[in-house]
């Protein structure tokens, strides 16, 4: 104690006698006339390491050690500004969003696809072996119909039955298959796309894809597809859109009677008939295995030699014939 108040560290309080410490005089850094290089250096290259920083301080004449400069690296490297998603809400009967989700099944991989409608949450799925343009319509179909009745527009991802290209972001426009645009036409809807890189703002359907692997997919067992379809419409009947405890968390109402009361009296009336398509055969669900050849048995007169050995003959007869007739034809018209 004596040492520390020799050498000043210390100085004693004369109110009470208690050592205390003493404040000591800090002076300029060894960092701080550099500090405005690596403001500088930052302000244009964001991203440039405090690596490289602290040897182009090195260079610049810095004497001391990385540490103190890491420090203020990571106090005053400029942040790109996180993007906001920002939660919107679609009045009743507007839009619907569309999406697929893969499962893996002990017969092998299916796709869901979900529908679900923006405004109520109702939702709808079911699951088909491919992702194709023939699944998307007819699984949309069976979606209108469960919902009586269509949606004014319809978001989907960057989908490949539907989106042939995106050229927004360079001030391009949306490019939609020309065959599933008549099909929208027929039903009456729009076709809505997220942006490239975009597909937060489709999450009230991507939200519900976990929910059916917890809790429909999860702990059940299902004996083929038609088994899982079925397993599959009874839980949005029971469970997903009108379960007791299925009260969604964002408009605090169970789907259904959200759905009953504010918007299945507005959706555009269901098509009297089912899309048909111009080049695609809706009812080709799944790739059919070729059929195996059938092989005729080919009835043969069969006879004996001797006649083949006649009939023979008789060719070479009536070849000698032709071509003596054809010799004096040649010499009467010489």
């Amino acid at each position: 104690m004596h040492h520390w108040i020799k050498t000043g560290q210390l100085e004693l309080d004369l109110s009470n006698g208690a050592p205390s410490a003493r404040r000591r005089l800090q002076g300029p850094s060894k960092l701080e006339p550099y500090k405005e290089i690596i403001r500088t250096r930052l302000g244009s290259y964001p991203e440039l390491s405090a690596v490289r920083l602290f040897e182009e301080c090195r260079a610049a004449g810095y004497p001391g050690g990385d540490s103190q400069l890491r420090c203020f690296v990571r106090e005053v490297r400029p942040r790109p500004p996180v993007e906001e998603v920002i939660r919107f809400e679609t009045p009743a009967g507007l839009q619907g969003q569309v999406d697929f989700a893969e499962f893996r099944f002990p017969w092998g991989k299916r796709f869901a696809l979900l529908f679900v409608l923006g405004y109520s949450r109702l939702l709808w799925l079911q699951y088909y072996p491919r992702q194709t343009m023939q699944t998307v319509m007819r699984g949309l179909e069976e979606a209108f119909a469960y919902c009586g009745g269509v949606p004014r527009e319809l978001l989907f991802d960057q989908m490949k039955a539907v989106i042939i290209d995106d050229k927004r972001g360079d001030g391009g426009k949306l490019l939609e298959n020309p065959e599933f645009l008549r099909f929208a036409n027929h039903w009456g809807f729009r076709i809505r796309a997220c942006r490239p890189y975009r597909a937060k703002t489709k999450g009230k359907v991507e939200r519900p894809i976990l929910y059916v692997r917890r809790n429909f997919v999860y702990g059940r067992e299902f004996l083929g597809d038609a088994d899982l379809n079925a397993q599959a419409l009874t839980w949005l009947d029971h469970t997903a859109n009108t379960g007791n405890e299925r009260v969604h968390g964002t408009t605090h109402e169970v789907p259904r009677e959200r759905f009953e009361r504010d918007e299945q009296a507005i959706l555009l009336p269901f098509a009297p008939r089912p899309y048909q398509s111009l080049v695609l055969s809706l009812d080709r669900m799944t790739a059919r295995p070729m059929p195996n050849p059938v092989f005729r048995e080919i009835a043969v007169e069969r006879r004996p030699l001797a006649a083949y050995a006649r009939l023979s003959e008789r060719l070479s007869e009536r070849l000698s014939e032709r071509l003596s007739e054809g010799l004096r034809e040649e010499v009467a018209r010489s």
